[in-house]
C-alpha cells in the first residue's frame, strides 16, 4: 500500500471575507475529490482571508500509480483560476504488508491481552514515548526560561526561575 499526500498553500486573491476564501477552497476541495478520488482537507488556519494551507491524501496499489495521480493534481493545482499555488510539498509513504511487518521494528503498540508475550515491548515503547514528551516540556520550559530572561514574553513574568537539575 502507498501513501501520496501533497501540502499546499494557496493564496486567495482578493478575498474580503471568509465566505470569499471558503468559496475557493470548497470548490478547489470539491473538484480534486470528484476528478481523482483523494481525501482533501484545509489543514491550516482558517481565519487567515488570503491563505490557505490544504493537505491531501491518496492511497494506491503501486507507487508508480501514486506518483501519476500526485503528478496530475499538482498540474491541476497549477492551473487553477481561482487562486495561487505558493508552495507544494510531496511525500510518499510505503506501507508494509503484514509479512515485512512482523519482521521489522515498528512502532506499533502490541494489544498486551493478546498473549503473544509483548507486553515488554509495549511497556517499553510507551517509555520511550513518555521520555519524549518530557523531553518536549524541558525544551519548552527553557525557551519560556529565555524569553521570560530577555524580556520578550510577557505572559510567563509569575514564572519560577528555578531550573531543575
Amino acid at each position: 500500500m502507498i501513501l501520496g499526500i501533497l501540502h499546499f498553500e494557496v493564496l486567495v486573491h482578493g478575498a474580503t471575507s471568509l465566505k470569499d476564501k471558503r468559496r475557493v477552497v470548497q470548490s478547489l476541495k470539491d473538484r480534486l475529490h470528484r476528478e481523482h478520488l483523494c481525501s482533501i482537507a484545509e489543514v491550516g488556519d482558517p481565519d487567515i482571508l488570503n491563505c490557505a494551507v490544504m493537505g491531501l491524501a491518496v492511497v494506491c496499489r503501486d507507487g508508480k500509480r501514486a506518483g501519476e495521480v500526485l503528478d496530475a493534481i499538482s498540474l491541476k493545482l497549477r492551473e487553477t483560476r481561482d487562486g495561487e499555488v505558493a508552495s507544494i510539498r510531496r511525500h510518499v509513504l510505503h506501507a508494509m504488508d503484514s509479512a515485512e511487518t512482523a519482521e521489522s521494528d515498528s512502532d506499533t503498540i502490541a494489544d498486551p491481552k493478546s498473549g503473544d508475550g509483548s507486553d515488554h515491548e509495549t511497556d517499553a515503547l510507551m517509555l520511550d514515548r513518555a521520555l519524549d514528551a518530557d523531553l518536549l516540556r524541558q525544551i519548552e520550559e527553557a525557551h519560556r526560561e529565555l524569553d521570560r530572561s530577555l524580556g520578550t514574553d510577557a505572559s510567563t513574568q509569575g514564572f519560577d526561575n528555578r531550573r531543575s537539575a
